[in-house]
């Protein structure tokens, strides 16, 4: 028997290797876009997260345990509420739990102070928080002869009310600074609503039940323009010696659910709306645009500018600062997204374009 000619098979062959040869670059591009995701027989990884209060400041962190987020990249999520920094920083360093989702300002002086914790990424910078106040206050110098509902002496809300009182020529002789107890948002705002005090800071979604309430909007804080990080990534020591490879998983899954709830507003405000218990759209709505337009940072990259400023203020506040600002944090997470070809492929040359009309 006479075998069949065998020409269009090796033309074929042929054909095939000048177009692996002209496109492997691409394919090897493409596979390497975005390196984090689970591969097929992989086992997942189980960690524990925790965040360190309920807000809408967490959007992105909810709504990539809702859609599945994590699962993509190999990683199984159990979420754990904590209250406060403290809590979650000790919880961080006996590697009770191996990620903490929180705002940065307040837990910056500790990691400095010597918690045993550093900032892997930030999805959110800037300052969120609004002053509002009793209807007769229009301005800040309104507030002349009045007081304000903070938390305890050099937290948080402490710092910006005398941030915005500096900014606007007033000193704490003219606007008494109250303390007011609690870990939330919530104390200060009743004592507000009881006529304890004449305004408070807030962060959305909180901002509509005070509009509701008939309180007035006096100064939004991210109007001071200096450096802040809000919402951010904390891992442990162990993690980052240890699982090195999980934290830049961890750190990828967030920086998708960034893109994933700018796409898909709805969804995010769905998971949004799980965790708050309620189904009010305006709040929600707030809440979105605060934190899915306003402060997003796309690139996940901490500013070490914020940081030093934290540092900073935190030294004048009179805490024993052991770490320098460079220990607090680690970029090479986010930049690693970058020359891994992960950014490009997740927001095309979309990325560029928003970075300028910023």
């Amino acid at each position: 028997m006479v075998s069949p000619p065998r020409t269009k098979k090796k033309s074929s062959r042929l054909a095939v290797a000048l177009f692996i040869a002209a496109h492997g670059a691409t394919f090897a591009a493409t596979a390497r876009a975005n390196p984090y995701l689970v591969k097929t027989g992989e086992p997942m990884m189980t960690v524990r997260a925790g965040t360190c209060a309920i807000t809408g400041g967490f959007i992105h962190f909810y709504s990539a345990l809702s859609n599945g987020l994590f699962a993509k990249y190999g990683i199984r999520v159990e979420h754990v509420t904590l209250r406060g920094g403290v809590v979650s920083l000790a919880a961080l360093a006996s590697d009770e739990i191996q990620f903490v989702y929180c705002s940065a300002d307040p837990m910056i002086p500790r990691i400095a102070a010597g918690a045993e914790a550093k900032l892997v990424g930030s999805p959110l910078v800037g300052l969120p928080w609004v002053l509002v106040g009793r209807k007769e206050i229009k301005r800040p110098v309104d507030l002349k002869g009045k007081s304000i509902a903070v938390s305890r002496p050099g937290g948080l809300t402490d710092q910006l009310a005398k941030m915005v009182l500096k900014k606007f020529n007033l000193t704490t002789q003219e606007v008494k600074l109250l303390h007011i107890g609690g870990t939330g948002q919530l104390e200060p705002y009743n004592a507000m609503l009881y006529g304890i005090v004449q305004a408070v800071l807030l962060t959305p979604p909180l901002d509509v039940r005070a509009k509701r309430d008939g309180f007035s909007l006096i100064y939004n804080l991210n109007e001071l323009d200096v450096p802040s990080v809000y919402s951010s990534v904390f891992t442990n020591y162990k993690s980052l010696k240890e699982r090195p490879g999980l934290v830049q998983r961890f750190v990828a899954a967030l920086a998708e659910a960034i893109h994933f709830v700018e796409k898909n507003p709805e969804k995010g405000k769905a998971a949004l709306a799980k965790v708050l218990n309620l189904d009010d759209q305006e709040i929600l709505q707030s809440a979105y645009n605060a934190y899915a337009k306003v402060l997003i940072n796309r690139r996940m990259s901490v500013p070490g500018n914020a940081v030093v400023e934290a540092v900073e203020v935190a030294r004048e506040e009179g805490t024993q600062i052991r770490k320098k600002p460079a220990e607090i944090y680690d970029n090479s997470f986010a930049e690693q997204l970058e020359r891994s070809g992960f950014l490009k492929e997740t927001w095309g040359n979309e990325l560029a374009q928003k970075e300028k009309k910023s």
